[in-house]
């Protein structure tokens, strides 16, 4: 009887164990990417999806819809002095980052409201900013979508392509 009650605790244990890891891996994670744009810190927080052998722009993502950057919640953008993205102004603070994808140009939307799940909830009213930027093929292939912030601004790179946009 001791060794059947030990064999049961044992699989429970292991079942146990096996449901909290299949719970706690998502298949996009969650990413932060920080970086200084001259004396401007930017933060943006986003879901990480994969490519997985799928056709990401134009089917995964389709061309012409908004797409909120990432995977899962919306995409944020923060940053913690007034910028110009693109030459245009915006304010300091905290937005959800969409874009429209396109073929060859690209338009980023910076939204007012940062706590939204996916692009289900976006209102266009709600955006504070958008610019037209133009993408191009990525000098590496990224499995994972990745952000980079650098000197001049912010990068989405993600499969073959890369979309940046500058910071001042």
């Amino acid at each position: 009887m001791k060794r059947i009650s030990f064999i049961l605790t044992a699989l429970m244990l292991v079942h146990f164990g096996f449901t909290a890891c299949a719970q706690n891996s998502k298949p996009s994670p969650a990413q932060t990417a920080t970086g200084k744009v001259g004396s401007t810190t930017v933060t943006v927080n986003y879901g990480s999806p994969s490519v997985k052998g799928r056709k990401i722009w134009g089917e995964l993502v389709p061309y012409g819809k908004v797409w909120r950057a990432g995977a899962n919640e919306a995409t944020t953008i923060e940053f913690d002095a007034d910028v110009k993205i693109e030459g245009q102004s915006l304010p300091k603070g905290k937005y959800a980052l969409f874009t429209i994808p396109d073929e060859k140009e690209w338009t980023i939307i910076f939204n007012k409201n940062p706590k939204q799940w996916g692009a289900y909830s976006y209102k266009q009213e709600e955006d504070v900013l958008r610019v037209k930027v133009k993408s191009s093929a990525s000098s590496s292939f990224n499995e994972a979508l990745l952000y980079e912030i650098g000197s001049n601004g912010v990068t989405i790179k993600w499969e073959n392509l890369q979309v940046p946009f500058s910071v001042k």
